[in-house]
């Protein structure tokens, strides 16, 4: 198995291929303040945003106003944020529409609706259930699969009724709760199949990848085809609980795989890991289905599998199936989002898929990706030649030391494992595999695609 570096130039220019498949201008919230903190412009016009600006735009508000902030959402027709402020906080209105948002007032506080959310966990922890909150209409948006029926539908709706009027809706999912793993093609253990996600840097400065957690109960060595040597092992793990990921570690220290995702024809270099924002326009890759689009509907998503309760995930309507488990949720001017956890439906029918967020995994394993990685490692190698003089060691080694390891580079090829089964197109396949890729079938496509991604069989963004 070979696996190329990607230039920094190439990447470069990769990256601007995939402005031109459609991404926004960028336009930087900047916003003036009297001294006491109360906007200067307090009828500026919400400012046009790309999705991950908006994204950022939101963490940082609601540190804000505080009790005030009651959630955010992104317009992706009007290309704004729009941000709820509790009913009553002038001030605080002031204060949001200034930094660029859109301002609507809502009744419902980010601290009632996290209150209802722990009363449906202690009351009404049901397999085949699901809640999160909703910006859009400022309430909890509970699902049913078709399992919960009887005495355990009474008592889901009996305590969403509890909650209060307008706290809460329940709606029913025709599909049913479950995690997206299946014996297959992609990534392998123990005859089953999930889809690669992100190539990572580990916290050593070794090459990784970020996968589904669910995944791993297959096993702890994992192939990039059915039956072959083993290209990778578990090092950490979590599921269910506080998260559905793994870090696996490549076997081959050596390997250089870059940081981008295939989405059939050509790349999505994966610039940085950002936390999703809901009405944000999202692209899902998996071993099963390839390219799937959609939308963000909520976050901090409580779902309860049969195996278990997995809460803080980001929920959409993008579709996914067996086989697609671990596969990256990005953007197309490649924003790293989530893993594909589980859902129900098909891309067939449609249906609701939940999503590990990126930042919260690779925090908890001590990962970096994309640029951010590539910009660690060029510092601390810069450091770490300068010490060298001094007597240290190289620059390689400081930026071994500081878990990092020329990242954004490195590690898609080899995730290959995902597409890489592509037969003759391995190499082909395999950079762009790696980065999220989890192509399908390779065996189907001799070029290195897979099935669905790599191969093109999905379609491109078009948004």
């Amino acid at each position: 198995m070979s696996h190329k570096r990607i230039p920094k130039r190439k990447a470069a220019a990769a990256v601007g291929a995939v402005v031109a498949l459609g991404a926004a201008a960028i336009l930087l919230p900047s916003a003036g303040a009297s001294q006491d903190g109360v906007p200067d412009d307090v009828a500026a016009a919400p400012r046009t945003l790309r999705a991950g600006d908006a994204s950022d735009l939101a963490t940082r508000l609601a540190g804000m106003l505080g009790d005030a902030y009651a959630g955010a959402w992104y317009d992706g027709e009007d290309k704004r944020l729009v941000v709820n402020v509790v009913r009553g906080e002038g001030v605080m209105a002031l204060k949001a529409r200034s930094a660029g948002a859109e301002v609507r007032e809502v009744d419902h506080s980010m601290a009632e609706l996290e209150a209802g959310a722990r009363t449906l966990k202690t009351e009404a922890t049901i397999p085949g259930t699901s809640w999160a909150v909703d910006p859009r209409t400022n309430k909890i948006l509970v699902t049913a699969d078709s399992t919960v029926t009887g005495d355990t539908w009474d008592r889901l709706e009996s305590t969403v009724e509890g909650l209060g009027s307008g706290m809460a809706t329940l709606k029913r999912s025709a599909g049913t709760f479950r995690t997206f793993a299946s014996g297959g093609d992609a990534i392998f253990a123990g005859g089953a199949r999930c889809s690669l996600g992100f190539n990572v840097t580990a916290g050593d400065g070794s090459p990784a990848f970020l996968t589904a957690g669910h995944c791993v109960a297959a096993g702890d060595e994992w192939s990039d085809r059915q039956g072959g040597e083993p290209i990778a092992t578990v090092g950490q793990a979590l599921f269910p609980g506080a998260g559905d990921f793994a870090l696996l570690a490549y076997d081959d220290p050596a390997v250089e795989a870059p940081s981008e995702v295939n989405v059939g024809g050509r790349t999505v270099p994966v610039v940085r890991a950002a936390d999703a924002t809901v009405g944000q326009q999202v692209f899902r890759m998996g071993s099963t289905t390839g390219l799937a689009d959609g939308q963000v509907l909520g976050l901090d998503a409580t779902v309860n599998y049969p195996e278990g309760t997995v809460t803080g995930l980001i929920q959409t309507d993008v579709c996914a199936e067996p086989g697609d488990s671990g596969g990256p949720l990005f953007t197309q001017d490649g924003l790293a989002l989530g893993l594909t956890s589980g859902g129900s439906g098909d891309c067939t029918v449609g249906g609701e898929t939940f999503f590990q967020p990126v930042t919260t995994a690779l925090e908890a394993v001590g990962a970096t990706l994309g640029a951010d990685a590539d910009a660690d490692a060029g510092a601390d190698g810069q450091a770490g030649g300068q010490a060298q003089g001094a007597g240290e060691e190289t620059g390689d080694g400081q930026a071994g030391a500081d878990g990092r390891a020329d990242a954004g580079d490195r590690t898609g090829g080899q995730d290959a494992g995902a597409g890489q089964d592509a037969g003759a197109g391995q190499d082909a396949g395999a950079g762009q595999d790696g980065a999220g890729g989890h192509h399908g079938a390779p065996e189907q496509n001799g070029t290195g695609s897979g099935r669905h991604s790599g191969a093109g069989s999905g379609p491109a963004p078009s948004h």
